[in-house]
């Protein structure tokens, strides 16, 4: 059987986090775009999650953080949050 590419997670995005990217300048959505993937390739452990009892997970690294919450699949990412230092 041939490798396969892992399966991705579609990325959607709450109205806040929308509002949050278009306000972002170019340099700031180039160092976003490498931690959508990361999030998108392995949404169940690439951030923590929030609370024990909160499908919350929040995901901080390089100066980016994304709260987003990942359906029980992992097909599907909803971002609620970004920020960009």
């Amino acid at each position: 059987m041939p490798d396969r590419p892992p399966r991705r997670a579609t990325i959607l995005f709450h109205e806040v986090a929308e509002r949050q990217i278009a306000e972002m300048d170019d340099a700031a959505l180039a160092c976003l775009d490498p931690h959508l993937n990361t999030i998108a390739l392995n949404p169940k452990t690439a951030g923590i999650q929030m609370r024990p009892d909160s499908p919350v997970r929040d995901y901080a690294k390089d100066g980016v953080r994304i709260a987003y919450v990942s359906t029980v699949l992992g097909t599907i990412v909803l971002v609620a949050y970004v920020e960009v230092d």
